[in-house]
């Protein structure tokens, strides 16, 4: 497997041992990529104002066959992380991560169909075992959510997020299991993977997904959520909030669905926590 050249990572690791003529090339390139992807060498020359020889000296110092590849790595870098290096101003701030919150909530209110949520929460009940996957940062965090949220009900309930761990273990699943799959994307090739080997072995398969993802199409039943997502890169992503809502729209259905059962669970939990904490400190009920 190829590992692709981060190319600016590379010339801000090379720019200090770069003669004066290749940082002005570097200054060019780096500014003003656009320009730089599709410039020949004569106009990277004229624009860096140093020599042809110069442009194409830069290049080898990066590890670049010519300037031909220079420009192709240049412009693969320009669609895939200019956002990262030509910044969009954000004006909202803090406010704007509670407006973002609301606003994706909002988007998700009427995303996830009762009938298919009912259907959900009855195979759920009766499952075997639940395996929850996720992969990456958000549905990693979420996966794990799924599970602390489901034990309270009495269901066995266990996250994998490791690729070939969660590959491994939808080779065990047997058909009363759940194969339960968070992903905000739907494309992520490992947790797809996991999800057609846990299919092939006759466990339902859930999705916490994008409607018209790969993941979908693999799937029995998805709770589709709609992303959000800006062009500001320092704020978290908010396919976090509607994946969260999603579970937890899913674990009040469960829990109504089996009230006494789940009453008699999350009973035994609060009497155990408020005998191992002072009598002042209470936690909410559902915790």
């Amino acid at each position: 497997m190829s590992i692709e050249i981060d190319i600016i990572s590379c010339i801000n690791e090379k720019y200090p041992q770069l003669r004066e003529a290749e940082k002005k090339v570097a200054d060019v390139v780096v500014n003003e990529l656009e320009f730089a992807s599709l410039a020949s060498i004569s106009e990277l020359a004229a624009k860096a104002e140093v020599s042809e020889a110069s442009v194409t000296r830069f290049s080898k110092a990066l590890g670049c066959r010519n300037i031909r590849d220079l420009k192709m790595r240049i412009a693969k870098t320009l669609v895939t992380a200019q956002q990262f290096i030509y910044e969009k101003p954000d004006e909202s701030g803090v406010s704007g991560i509670y407006e973002s919150a609301k606003n994706v909530i909002q988007r998700n209110r009427n995303a996830i169909s009762e009938t298919v949520l009912n259907q959900v929460c009855e195979i759920m009940t009766n499952a075997r075992h639940i395996v929850a996957v996720g992969m990456g940062g958000g549905s990693t965090i979420m996966s794990q959510e799924l599970q602390y949220r489901l034990f309270r009900f009495g269901l066995i309930v266990t996250a994998y997020n490791d690729g070939l761990l969660s590959r491994m273990v939808a080779s065990t699943v047997e058909k009363n299991d759940v194969f339960f799959v968070l992903s905000a994307s739907g494309s992520t090739r490992e947790v797809n993977e996991a999800a057609s080997i846990a299919k092939q072995y006759g466990a339902t398969v859930i999705a916490i997904t994008s409607e018209n993802s790969e993941l979908a199409r693999i799937s029995d039943f998805i709770l589709p959520i709609i992303n959000e997502e800006g062009d500001f890169i320092y704020k978290p992503s908010t396919s976090r909030y509607a994946m969260l809502v999603a579970i937890d729209c899913l674990a009040y259905r469960l829990a109504v669905m089996n009230k006494p059962k789940s009453r008699d669970k999350l009973r035994r939990i609060k009497i155990n926590l408020d005998s191992h904490r002072p009598a002042a400190v209470r936690q909410p009920l559902g915790d």
